[in-house]
């Protein structure tokens, strides 16, 4: 029987968390297959590792879970030279970065099969008929060549999360120290990254998530939740949790029953959430949330202007107006808001783009005026391949168009294009970027964020001091001095906790 090596490409930040995804996959092969992890973000030279497996022959699958930027930067290399070196070699993507991109990762000649979404049952299904020389066409989420065509089997309904084994972390802890996986944050000293759910009900048309997850949710139950964080407290010592689910506060009673459970731990906790959902949280429930640990909630809020929520797909009911109310309700349930916002959609002319940003600008210095406390997280907007969004249409038709071949992700612009930070997008002008970046800057430096825990009192009030007058008087051009402390004390901007 074949071996089977699973690979995690080296995240740019946040290299304490456990790679859940390759997790779930190598807890559905266990005792079918054996496996090895190889974690980018824990070898000093990780190819290094990878080569020496397959070397002995007994590795003919590999697995890589790929997000876009730094993640695809380092696999696609990598998968390049393993199918030089060990042309036998069976590759298989998995992640948002090839289900999207599926055509060009697919025709670039190193990857085999791309699991389209959750792999739980088209991971070891695909390994067994490719071990067993069974046709594969039927099994569910996988898109895979043949001749000419690329062929896209239908997609599975996503699978009743209790139902799913354990999550091996004790054969990790063969590999690599559980501890070095619990990261001092500002939650906490030990942070432990954990997945509750899969996908979100909701179809926003910039997410990455829409077109995997097709507007579907499945959570684990409060009770398997809770088990599983505090059997990882009891066994390393985890004193918080960062919840990287798409959408973790889907369901009130789901949410209101683990924090009633987590709530003698003593622990530490982060999420994300919606604003029009958790809006319709009681009172009591907002209440107990912030007994049970919850420090902060990331929300994307995306805009204050109502036609650029309608444009982006926010699902109708959110409102610019129930943005900065909801703000301002968290306070006193001492709940950190963290809000992302998405400038610079296209819009008929450079005119209505610039005065969309200038509006966010400002909606962003009300939300603060109403509570300081507000995490601002900034992103300029990139477009997703999602069939069907009007959205995509209108950007395709400004002449829009993702790199054709699988090495042109690899260079440095369309790196950052996938980080959300400076796309390349006809629509948008280095003048319009820099205004974004600079308003940033200042905002940033007028209220630093908690989540840097290198930032002690004096920092904070000497970047502040500095800061102040640019925010006051509405001055964001060139601001170096604000930068050179930045880099002086390798200040952190805001950005989603973790990531």
């Amino acid at each position: 029987m074949n071996k089977v090596l699973l690979y995690n490409p080296v995240s740019a930040i946040a290299k304490h968390r456990v790679p859940n995804s390759l997790m779930n996959i190598a807890a559905s092969v266990e005792g079918m297959f054996e496996w090895v992890i190889v974690d980018g973000n824990r070898e000093p030279d990780p190819y290094r590792k990878i080569a020496g497996y397959l070397a002995t022959g007994e590795y003919k699958y590999i697995g890589f879970t790929v997000m876009p930027g730094p993640q695809a930067k380092q696999a696609i290399p990598f998968a390049k030279r393993i199918r030089r070196e060990f042309p036998g070699t069976v590759m298989i993507w998995g992640g948002y970065f090839p289900t999207n991109h599926y055509k060009v990762v697919l025709n670039s000649g190193y990857v085999d099969f791309v699991i389209n979404g959750p792999g739980d049952h088209a991971f070891p299904r695909l390994l067994r008929a490719l071990e067993n020389n069974e046709p594969y066409e039927l099994i569910r989420n996988v898109i895979y060549r043949s001749g000419d065509k690329v062929i896209k089997t239908t997609k599975e309904d996503l699978i009743e999360q209790d139902t799913l084994p354990p999550l091996p972390y004790d054969k990790l802890a063969g590999f690599y120290p559980i501890e070095k996986y619990l990261g001092k944050t500002y939650l906490g000293n030990r942070t432990l990254a954990y997945h509750s759910s899969i996908g979100c009900p909701f179809t926003c048309s910039f997410c990455a998530v829409v077109p995997t997850y097709e507007a579907r949710w499945k959570a684990k139950s409060a009770e398997h939740v809770y088990r599983d964080v505090k059997y990882i407290k009891e066994r390393w010592g985890a004193d918080a949790i960062e919840f990287h689910d798409n959408n973790f506060f889907v369901s009130e009673r789901r949410t209101v029953e683990f924090s009633r459970l987590l709530k003698p731990e003593k622990m530490n906790w982060w999420g994300m959430a919606r604003i029009d959902t958790m809006d319709k949280f009681k009172d009591e429930s907002l209440a107990l949330i912030r007994e049970a640990g919850c420090k902060i909630i990331f929300f994307g809020a995306e805009s204050g202007n109502d036609s650029v929520l309608k444009q982006l797909d926010k699902g109708g009911t959110q409102t610019g107006e129930q943005i900065v109310r909801f703000a301002e309700r968290l306070k006193k349930f001492d709940i950190i808001p963290e809000y992302s916002f998405v400038l610079g959609t296209p819009a008929e002319t450079p005119e209505k783009v610039m005065a969309q940003i200038e509006f966010d600008i400002d909606f962003i210095r009300r939300v603060k005026a109403v509570n300081p406390r507000t995490e601002i997280v900034l992103y300029t907007y990139s477009p997703v391949p999602t069939e069907g969004s009007e959205l995509y249409q209108q950007v395709l038709a400004t002449g829009f168009q993702y790199p054709r071949t699988l090495e042109d992700w690899v260079s440095p612009q369309w790196e950052r294009f996938d980080m959300r930070k400076n796309p390349l997008t006809p629509w948008l002008t280095p003048a319009m970027i820099e205004k974004i970046r600079n308003f940033e800057t200042v905002l940033n430096g007028y209220y630093p964020t908690v989540s840097d825990i290198r930032l002690n009192t004096f920092k904070r009030k000497m970047i502040h001091f500095v800061s102040g007058l640019r925010y006051r008087a509405n001055m964001y051009k060139y601001p170096y001095e604000i930068k050179l402390l930045h880099r002086l004390w390798k200040y952190r901007q805001p950005e989603i906790q973790g990531f």
